[in-house]
């Protein structure tokens, strides 16, 4: 019975350092004594220093890229056995993963677990871990951007107009197509902006970006700073010029009687309702529409024919909604969203006179007797225009209502919503800057057009009333709103506090 039972226990065998009975393996040594013996992590660096951007909160991957990695992330795991991946190499990896650490410590802390064959064929696994100091050290991007004077390119856009509502527009389609992350500085001046950028491809893109956002035109050129004669390497500045048509919404404009009559043989005088990628005009008389884009415009250039301080307030005296007119020969597409109606409306400053004035107007959808309208008086004017001085007197209208007139102080206090803006140097700012500001967020709550090309996000210090006001002036409702998201972030992109105070 012993011997049975002798002949079914498992083999044992002593270990050759210690004599501690232990099972049959191939290094015939114990656990411990083999880790005294072999350390399979030899070689592996215990201290690896990592660099990391305080200005862009990005990391220096080895040897020139910078990447953004949040704290306990795959990028930044990745990114950290990069930087021991020569000496991994002779061992096999088997798991890894980050150790808590404190913020501002200044500290990253790598767990892994390791296998390697060793003496005799006989596996032995590991754990150890890996402490990377984080130091800081400025990327170029933002050194650049600290120099400010350090630039490759420069887009300079300008708009010979008075009012900046083009202006604000593009500026939120930049800000929603990230257009300006790659910009070293952005400058402000009298009439237009100019982005500066480190390479000549980035400021190539924010020219095509230019393009097929808003009609306009550009032109480049180049300057040598430097030339090294042995190696043949040139040193450019380049200039990227860009014009924006000077036609803003709301603008009143008179076609030239050739471009007229190409677009279905429109009434010479337009109101401008909109500018996108072209200039989208309406026939206050027909309702008629079209659309010029800037190949167009610049073959047939015309201009605005009044300032928008030039708007005069009118009331409705009376308004009468007529049928569609018959089309003539030619005759373009109509707008679906405006109604025509013939209207008459005196001066508010004129109210103790009978003078009133008649006129077609396309806003018979909004407008009721006792409303006040703002519009242009081209009766009591001087028409300065090459096209407009050369029309028949009779074919010229005397009022042209742009738009509904409403409280501006009660808009303002009821706006619960809000847009961002470009960090950018300002200088010669005019002080009708804030004015036409609240112009231009007037138009992004009466064109829904517009406002599907913008982010606005909900402003948490405005009560939220009923959207339903059919009285009140338009607004934008809750579902086009974003919730405007401040999340504080330490060193390593995550959530928490900063690492390098």
């Amino acid at each position: 019975l012993h011997a049975l039972l002798a002949a079914r226990a498992p083999a044992r065998s002593l270990c050759c350092q210690c004599g501690v009975a232990i099972p049959p393996n191939a290094a015939n040594m114990c656990v411990g004594c083999l880790r005294c013996q072999v350390d399979i992590t030899e070689g592996i660096p215990k201290q690896v220093t990592v660099h990391f951007c305080k200005q862009c909160e990005r990391y220096l991957q080895p040897p020139g890229t910078w990447i953004q990695c949040t704290l306990e992330s795959r990028e930044l795991l990745a990114l950290c056995l990069k930087k021991i991946k020569a000496s991994l190499s002779r061992v096999r990896l088997i798991d890894a993963g980050f150790i808590w650490t404190e913020p501002h410590s200044k500290r990253l802390k790598l767990k892994l677990t390791v296998q390697k064959e060793v003496i005799n064929g006989a596996v032995l696994q590991q754990i150890f871990v890996v402490e990377y100091m984080v130091q800081s050290q400025m990327c170029e991007d933002c050194h650049r951007i600290e120099a400010k004077d350090f630039w490759k390119a420069v887009v300079q856009v300008r708009q010979k107009t008075l009012h900046k509502k083009t202006f604000y527009y593009l500026e939120q389609l930049i800000l929603k197509h990230r257009l300006h992350q790659n910009t070293l500085r952005i400058k402000e001046i009298h009439d237009g902006l100019d982005f500066y950028y480190s390479s000549k491809q980035h400021a190539q893109k924010m020219v095509d970006f230019l393009q097929c956002t808003v009609p306009a035109r550009s032109k480049s050129s180049q300057r040598l700073i430097s030339h090294d004669i042995h190696s043949n390497v040139y040193n450019y500045k380049s200039t990227f010029s860009v014009e924006i048509v000077p036609i803003c919404k709301d603008n009143v404009v008179c076609l030239s009687p050739k471009l007229a009559q190409s677009l279905g043989n429109m009434s010479q005088i337009c109101v401008c309702i909109r500018v996108t990628s072209t200039i989208h005009l309406i026939d206050p008389s027909t309702l008629q529409i079209a659309e010029i884009d800037g190949n167009t415009y610049w073959r047939h250039p015309f201009n605005s024919l009044f300032h928008p301080k030039q708007l005069e307030e009118f009331i409705v005296m009376d308004i009468t909604r007529v049928q569609e007119k018959r089309k003539g020969a030619g005759a373009g597409a109509r707008s679906n969203k405006h109604t025509l109606a013939e209207a008459w409306v005196q001066k508010t400053s004129e109210l103790n006179t009978d003078h009133q004035y008649f006129c077609n107007t396309h806003l018979g959808h909004i407008l009721n007797p006792g409303d006040l309208v703002l519009g242009f008086d081209l009766a009591n004017c001087n028409l300065n225009d090459e096209f407009a001085n050369k029309m028949n007197p009779h074919h010229i209208p005397d009022v042209v209502l742009i738009k509904k007139s409403y409280d501006r102080s009660k808009r303002q206090r009821r706006r619960n919503w809000k847009l961002k803006e470009l960090e950018r140097d300002r200088e010669g700012m005019d002080t009708d800057d804030e004015r036409q500001y609240q112009d231009f967020l007037e138009d992004l709550e009466e064109d829904e057009a517009i406002r599907k090309n913008v982010n606005i996000y909900r402003n948490a210090d405005v009560p939220v009333e009923s959207d339903t006001d059919d009285d009140g002036p338009p607004r934008i409702s809750l579902a086009e709103m974003l919730e405007d998201l401040h999340i504080s972030q330490d060193a390593t992109g995550g959530e928490g506090a900063s690492m390098m105070t």
